[in-house]
């Protein structure tokens, strides 16, 4: 039986790891035979030396076997979608009911913030409420009922990641192609899915910038799902600017809100969530192409009855039954709340993403350490897009924030984010590629 230490070494130094290597440390990770400092250093020779694609089956299936892993007897396919993060994308609070509405169960296991980017499972605790981490017994029981639930990783399922996505927050490491693989679908496997549609960003505001990057970490999540047995496909979309205007955890909320009742669907947005819905569809055997997919999804959006899966499904998991009319009732709210207007008065021409996502982390609205508490209430709304133009009148965004000392900070920051120029920049479709398995 090989150390610890011995398995580190073998992969510092650039060896292959055997599936009974890995099984072994992944099965100390979840006993807690393996040390914080351990497992941090495991994360960074993987970061450095990688993983081979059976590596990374091996990996994904040790962590997915590292807890239970659940059945489902449905009336419908059981299927899910996972985004590798952005600024403003709060696709999955829209996107669930959606699906749910068109005869799907989705039982949406999401994380919490990693890095720049929100996590969906911190805009849920946002809702006053809202059992985000509920036993196995009510998560089965509301998906069954509403349709769908979207909830934290449980004790029960995939351990071993829960302990080591905490470890690569604050090690410098979320950006491993192989780590974000097997952790993304060591969760979606204990799920027990029929079917997975992957959003992979690339752009400013992504962890895989480049377009490159975004497509290798698509192909590996493909590979290795399609591997293992979970129909996935996957989409390339852009961060270059947020996908929302809002960023933050009580703002997405009431963003998405905004969304399913009809009162804001700005175009990037509604395209992603329309195309995710559509794979979804698709590989649940739902709609039989995906132009069928998204007159599917379309439907449900603007009737209303996405809308209402949603009232359902928060209602369900003990969150308010009128947050849909009444949000402003329920939702935090920041006791300061102001307008940042450019230093210059132009057009946005570019901005650098990454950076709102970590002026919203310093407003108390991510976390610089595993333990750090969340700040529902803070953030930002109305955030100018390419292309606008800013002026006097026109702000690039409006603080939600704490106190004064952080609204400046971040004032500064959002300055420092926009580059205001004069020329109409060139803005790609958000949607750049589709990728599925081969046959």
């Amino acid at each position: 039986m090989m150390l610890p230490q011995e398995i580190i070494r073998a992969k510092r130094d650039g060896r292959a790891l055997s599936a009974e290597d890995i099984a072994l440390f992944v099965g100390g990770l979840t006993a807690g035979r393996v040390s914080e400092g351990q497992a941090a250093a495991f994360a960074m020779a993987v970061f450095f030396r990688g993983l081979s694609i059976e590596e990374r089956v091996a990996l994904t299936r040790a962590m997915t076997r590292s807890g239970e892993v659940l059945n489902w007897d449905l009336p419908g396919p059981v299927l899910d979608k996972h985004s590798t993060g952005g600024v403003g994308d709060t696709v999955s609070l829209a996107l669930a009911p959606a699906v749910a509405a068109c005869g799907g169960f989705v039982p949406m296991i999401s994380g919490r913030g990693l890095g720049h980017t929100g996590g969906t499972l911190d805009k849920m605790d946002a809702i006053p409420g809202y059992v985000s981490q509920p036993d196995l017994d009510t998560f089965r029981r509301v998906v069954r009922e509403a349709g769908c639930a979207i909830i934290g990783q449980t004790a029960e399922l995939a351990p071993a990641d829960k302990r080591l996505y905490a470890i690569r927050d604050v090690t410098a490491t979320v950006e491993s192609i192989d780590l974000i693989t097997a952790s993304i679908l060591s969760k979606k496997l204990a799920a027990g899915l029929e079917g997975l549609a992957m959003d992979v960003k690339f752009g400013s505001g992504a962890f895989m910038q480049e377009v490159e990057e975004a497509r290798a970490l698509a192909e590996s999540l493909v590979e290795v799902a399609n591997g293992a047995g979970l129909p996935t496909a996957a989409l390339l979309t852009d961060m270059h600017q947020p996908l929302a205007s809002a960023a933050g955890n009580a703002v997405e909320v009431a963003y998405a809100v905004d969304y399913l009742v009809g009162r804001r669907r700005e175009p990037r947005f509604h395209e992603v969530t329309v195309a995710l819905g559509a794979e979804m569809l698709l590989l649940g055997g739902l709609a039989p192409s995906i132009e069928a997919g998204r007159a599917r999804i379309e439907d449900v959006v603007a009737s209303g009855r996405a809308a209402e899966v949603f009232a359902r499904m928060v209602a369900a998991l003990g969150g308010p039954s009128d947050l849909l009319e009444r949000p402003e009732r329920h939702l935090a709210r920041a006791p300061f709340v102001r307008p940042v207007y450019a230093a210059r008065a132009g057009i946005v021409e570019a901005i650098a993403t990454r950076e709102i996502g970590i002026a919203v982390v310093a407003l108390g609205g991510g976390r610089t350490r595993p333990q750090d508490a969340i700040d529902h209430a803070v953030g930002f709304t109305e955030l100018a897009p390419l292309g606008a133009r800013v002026d006097p009148s026109q702000p690039l965004g409006i603080i939600h924030a704490r106190d004064e000392p952080t609204a400046e900070a971040a004032a500064a920051a959002l300055r420092r984010a926009y580059r205001i120029g004069h020329d109409i920049p060139a803005i790609g479709p958000v949607l750049l590629e589709r990728i599925t398995a081969m046959p």
